[in-house]
Order: C-alpha cells, then structure tokens, then sequence
C-alpha cells in the first residue's frame, strides 16, 4: 500500500508541475503577443502572459475609439512595453502601433472597395475640411473633392458620407472625396433637364493651372461638379488663367456638354460674349498676301502674328529647307485657308523662286 501512496505522490507532483504556468517578464519596448480580457472606455486590459494583466495607456482619443469600436473580449493583438511594471504592479503597455496597423489594412481595403463611410467635419479650412470617422481615421476634403462651399463654417461638427481616394502611408495621407461616392446614375439623373447652350451659375471651388472647377447647385438635394478648361475661359490665348477667378466665388458659365465617366459638366465663360475675332477673320480670304512677325518657331512650324490678336500658321512641310525663320523677324506669306475653330489662319510663305524639292 506504501508502494501505492508512493506512485500516487509521485503522479499528482508530476501532473502539477505539467500544468504550473510559467510567467514571462516583458521588458520596455519589447513587442509582445496578448489577447484582449476587458474593453471598456475607462480600462483596456491585456494578457500578455505577465503576473498580472497589462494595463494598455493611451490618451489620444481618436485612437481609443478607434480601440473600443474595433476590438473585442478575446481578440488577439501585439503590444508594446511602456513599463514593466506601474506602481500598481500592471505592465503598462500600447496598441498604438496594432491600432496603426489594422487602420490602414481597413483604409486600403475600403480605397480599393470604393467604401463609402461617414465622417464628421472637425474643421472647414481655406484649402477644404479636415474629417474624422467613428473608426479613427482622420483625413482632408479638399475643395475640389467637396460638394458644399457656400456655408462651409456651418458644416463644422455635421456628418457626411465620404469615400477614400488618396493614401500614403509613410506620410500618414488620407485624402477624402465626397464626389467618388456620387454613381454614375445619380449625376444622370441630377443633370436630366440640362441642356448644352444653357447659362448657369456655379461656385469656383478650385482653380489649377489647366482650368477652373466649379460646383453647380442643381436644387436644394443636388450638386455636381463643373469644369472650364483654360481654353474656355477667355477668347484670348491664355497661358494662365486670370487672379480674378478666385475660390468660393460666384460664376456664370455655359453648359458646353457632360462628361458622364468624371461626372461632370463641362463649363464655357467665354461662350456667354461674342467672339471678337469673328468679324476680323472675314476681313481675310484664301489667296490673300499678308506680312507678320513670328512669334515663335515650334518642331511643327511657325507661329506669326498678324496683329489684332489674329494669328497665322506656317506649317513645318511649306517651308523650303534653304527658309530660315527667327522669333521676332518679318514674315511676308499667302492666306491658304482661314481657320474659324482655332482663330487662325493657315499661311505659306511668299517666295521670290521655287525651291527644289518645295511641295
């Protein structure tokens, strides 16, 4: 029976020392795995197999919620050592970096799905609102990218649905856009009763080098995107487009047509006055000898200006190889077509012979 006892003693230590937990001591700044025990928006706790359970420390209140909405009882996740241990005996730990981590992986998924979500505006800037979502992500509106203007300080602290178009990790970018989460059926529908000739007036929302983008209040549910290229701003040549076109004002434009993929309408300002070069262009016909100064020699031909704003094209294959021309040298030529779409005409120069070779 003593034998007996004996086994019994030496399998009950046997099976105790199999099962006693051994506890590991984290050390600061280590990185280390842990699940989730409790969730709640005054105590996050970790085990991450220590004594005692750490105590997760974040101040940043976009982050904690981005935590509380996100995680759960149970869920595994990596820290990071803060302290080993506080006055009350926790590690003190982070999942700041973790929270950092599943945030993008959600942010690139919802680019990459076109998710729509909703924000709210924290703050209306020059250049647009800055927005922050329920999840912790935070992000810029610009202008361009925004359907609203004209009572953007009043938006501060409403909620709107956004998508994300824009993202750079390393320098922690997140570009928004309300336009992206307009269909192609819904801009359909808002510009049903528009009609190409049609005058509207717009807000400027942004002006880049290439033209103006506007946004056209269609009625009190509805706005969409208008577009003027430069070309269509002034019946000038511009090369840059005027200071007087500014951000957040009014313009009246015409409706030239709509471009269904970028969903917009496209915008004409200077349709809404008579071409002035109209009545000059009659005064010259096919044949006609003219004189100009070249304005500039491109790869294709040369530019000449005949003055009035009328200008005039030598193309590169009628000029003979022994013509040789300079910005800003007289230029004696003959009308041979008058180009009413692109306000100039098409010249060949006068030649006192044929060359060989000429066409």
């Amino acid at each position: 029976m003593s034998s007996t006892s004996s086994n019994k003693a030496t399998t009950m230590a046997d099976l105790m020392k199999s099962v006693k937990t051994k506890f590991i001591s984290p050390q600061k700044g280590q990185i280390l795995d842990g699940i989730i025990t409790k969730l709640t928006a005054s105590e996050i706790l970790v085990d991450i197999g220590a004594k005692t359970e750490s105590l997760v420390l974040e101040k940043d209140k976009n982050i904690l919620r981005s935590l509380l909405t996100g995680l759960k009882v149970g869920d595994k996740v990596t820290v990071s050592v803060l302290n080993p241990e506080s006055d009350f005996g926790n590690p003190v730990v982070s999942l700041r970096r973790f929270n950092d981590e599943k945030v993008w992986e959600k942010m690139e998924k919802m680019q990459k799905d076109k998710t729509q979500v909703d924000a709210m505006v924290d703050e209306a800037t020059k250049g647009g609102f800055l927005l922050s979502t329920s999840a912790g992500i935070s992000g810029f509106l610009p202008n361009s990218q925004a359907v609203f203007l004209s009572n953007a300080q009043g938006l501060v602290g409403t909620t709107i649905k956004v998508s994300i178009i824009e993202l750079n990790r390393g320098l922690k970018k997140v570009i928004f856009s309300q336009k992206a989460t307009q269909s192609s059926e819904s801009f359909e529908k808002a510009v049903k009763n528009l009609h190409p000739g049609e005058k509207i007036e717009a807000i400027i929302s942004n002006v880049v080098p290439f033209g103006i983008f506007s946004l056209v209040r269609i009625d009190d549910e509805n706005q969409v995107e208008g577009f003027v290229h430069i070309s269509e701003v002034s019946w000038d040549k511009l090369v840059t487009i005027p200071d007087t076109f500014r951000q957040s004002e009014k313009i009246e434009a015409q409706i030239i047509g709509f471009d269904k993929e970028a969903k917009r309408i496209n915008l004409s300002i200077k349709k809404l006055s008579k071409n002035p070069f109209e009545e000059k262009l009659k005064s010259y016909s096919v044949d006609q000898k003219v004189s100009g100064t070249v304005i500039k020699v491109l790869s294709t031909g040369v530019l000449v200006t005949l003055g009035e704003g009328i200008e005039g094209f030598i193309k590169k294959d009628k000029i003979p190889p022994t013509l040789e021309f300079k910005d800003g040298a007289s230029v004696n030529a003959t009308v041979v077509e008058v180009d009413e779409k692109k306000q100039r005409l098409v010249l060949v120069p006068v030649l006192t012979e044929k060359p060989i070779g000429y066409r």
